[in-house]
């Protein structure tokens, strides 16, 4: 019983912390930004397929359109993990370093849409500058390490806390091919956003 208390005491205290967070709910929603997220990072191509910690950093800078609209540009940097190659021939290793290695620099466009005071929806999508690890995909596969210009996209949604401060759920989508090298990234992640 006395845990039951305990709980309930908790809850009381939680649902009457969300009217007080509605209380500071944005008014303006332009300005420049900073936000950082960490997930699961997961490769399915070619002789990969698993999964690793991956991180983002960015920042930028959003005009508000609409009271519950902002559009800006954002720049940053990503590693999406180290994935095991895929064991297609057997327990022996196949090469000395057989893990995907793939991180780069972003610079696009985004949005953030309050459907409500504070829950929100983004959406980003722009150029990814990658540099990438990995076995080649072919008759004669190779340990390649290359470079390209490719491309991102993602959404998300979330809740913002105060006028500087919101934390949210994202999926976001990196392409990187080139030359039987696929290494295109998928990151479901939990973020951070502080607001100046």
């Amino acid at each position: 019983m006395k845990k039951t208390l305990i709980a309930l005491a908790f809850v009381t205290a939680g649902m009457a912390a969300v009217p007080a967070f509605a209380q500071t709910a944005p008014t303006d929603n332009s300005g420049w930004f900073v936000g950082a997220k960490v997930g699961q990072a997961n490769l399915n191509k070619g002789n990969y397929d698993g999964s690793d910690t991956g991180y983002a950093i960015n920042g930028g800078y959003r005009w508000s359109v609409t009271p519950n609209t902002a559009l800006g540009l954002e720049a940053g940097y990503n590693d999406l993990g180290n994935i095991k190659l895929k064991n297609a021939f057997n327990s022996n290793p196949v090469v000395s370093d057989p893990k995907s290695k793939l991180h780069g620099w972003t610079f696009g466009a985004n949005g953030k849409f309050n459907f409500t005071p504070n829950w929100y929806a983004t959406a980003r999508a722009g150029i990814y500058q990658w540099k990438g690890h990995g076995i080649s995909n072919d008759q004669n596969p190779l340990y390649r390490s290359l470079d390209k210009t490719d491309w991102y996209g993602g959404v998300g949604f979330g809740y913002d806390f105060t006028n500087n401060f919101s934390l949210g759920l994202n999926y976001d989508y990196y392409q990187a091919k080139k030359d039987h090298l696929n290494l295109s990234t998928n990151l479901v992640s939990v973020g951070a956003e502080y607001r100046f």
